[in-house]
């Protein structure tokens, strides 16, 4: 067996949060290796909404002045009922708006070192070596890496996050589908997000820039109907008109006229706020962020916004113990136990807002999509009029300095 290569921090997932990680820790001069088991950057869900914490975080790690000529903002969110009743929800008057998942990705990829990120590189296994506490990574190749810390921000169905106990994610009863929509001279929508509800489906528009929106489908699992979804663009694209048929016609021209390489189509899936309350998210240097860790539905658009809070706080606990183990020496020295106090740090500073927001996010999701008894539904609405009063106070979140 080929000797493994040695190397301090891992991250393995080149998507948001692990490049966003990889460039706290760039930013306070310390060197990282991004594991991407794609051959190019990955960018799938076509655009991502970024709230004010959101861009606390991006202006931490220097790229809030590039992304926010990419995007226009939008202050008012207006939910349409299948009764037809409108309902606006003035939000802060800060910077909120609609990028571009490849916009955000390119960033955060452009702004990291030459080599910083590996592509092609499958994580199949991971275990820790006992004589040294480093996990020790295989890959799809049979290649080995030993990393002094690991980093899984490899998503949804994170190796990483099932190595060190995190139960799996778990299906909410929808799916969707996300795409673009180009208009060469112009959309002319008002900037505010728009969601319209019919029956057991509903319709959400963004405009992103002039000529632009973004959109989603949610649509209803259909157990026998769904089992077998489509994976083609083509296809794709007319399961969401087949489910809208009813709406409006500019949505249903919208849909028609979608970029087909933007479009995809998931179900949805998260991981219950309990979990994360209870359960031990590191083990030995290993732990997690973003999706691998907190994985929610769309409902607050705030799983983007969350994980480049991770990044940051990440980063910066990790630098902290670092720089100051390392103020006299020539050479970086990273021990376990500074890695193990750093990686707690994290985690303490990060468990209770992760819990709250996955909270607020679960429950606004039941309201939203499923089919509850009066019972439930009034604990639900009792539950936010208690504990989560203000709707908008997570947007308002700071994650602190890098």
């Amino acid at each position: 067996m080929a000797a493994a290569e040695e190397l301090d921090i891992v991250i393995v997932g080149g998507g948001i949060c692990g490049l966003a990680t990889a460039l706290g820790l760039h930013r306070k001069g310390i060197q990282s290796v991004v594991l991407e088991r794609s051959d190019t950057l990955r960018a799938t869900g076509a655009a991502i909404t970024v709230f004010p914490n959101g861009w606390r975080a991006l202006h931490q790690l220097g790229l809030d002045s590039t992304l926010l000529s990419t995007a226009i903002p939008w202050q008012r969110a207006v939910d349409i009922s299948p009764e037809g009743v409108a309902h606006e929800i003035r939000l802060s008057e800060e910077d909120t708006r609609c990028l571009r998942r490849g916009d955000l990705v390119e960033a955060l990829a452009n702004a990291l070192p030459l080599q910083t990120i590996r592509f092609g590189c499958q994580v199949v296994s991971v275990n820790v070596e006992k004589s040294s506490s480093c996990a020790v990574l295989q890959l799809h190749d049979g290649s080995l890496i030993k990393a002094k810390v690991l980093i899984g921000c490899d998503g949804l169905n994170s190796v990483i996050a099932n190595y060190i106990g995190l139960k799996p994610t778990r299906f909410l009863s929808t799916c969707s589908v996300r795409g673009l929509t180009l208009y060469p001279n112009g959309h002319g929508y008002a900037p505010k997000s728009l969601r319209v509800r019919k029956d057991k489906h509903y319709v959400g528009r963004i405009p992103i820039d002039e000529k632009t929106v973004y959109w989603f489908v949610a649509l209803e699992w259909i157990q026998k109907v769904d089992a077998k979804m489509p994976k083609d663009p083509a296809s794709i694209r007319q399961l969401a008109l087949d489910r809208t048929a009813g709406f409006s016609k500019d949505i249903v021209e919208m849909i028609e006229n979608s970029d087909l390489s933007s479009l995809s189509l998931t179900r949805l899936r998260y991981r219950a706020p309990w979990n994360l309350l209870s359960r031990s998210l590191r083990r030995e240097t290993i732990t997690v962020a973003g999706d691998a860790w907190h994985a929610m539905g769309p409902f607050l658009g705030q799983g983007g916004s969350v994980a480049l809070e991770d990044a940051v706080v990440l980063a910066r606990c990790l630098s902290k113990k670092i720089c100051n183990a390392n103020m006299n020496r020539s050479r970086m020295h990273l021990s376990t136990q500074m890695a193990k106090d750093a990686l707690d740090e994290y985690l303490k500073e990060r468990r209770r807002r992760v819990v709250l927001l996955s909270t607020l996010t679960y429950l606004t999701g039941l309201l939203t999509i499923e089919d509850l008894s009066l019972l439930l539904r009034l604990l639900c609405i009792i539950i936010f009029a208690v504990v989560f009063r203000d709707r908008l106070n997570h947007t308002r979140y700071d994650c602190g300095e890098l």
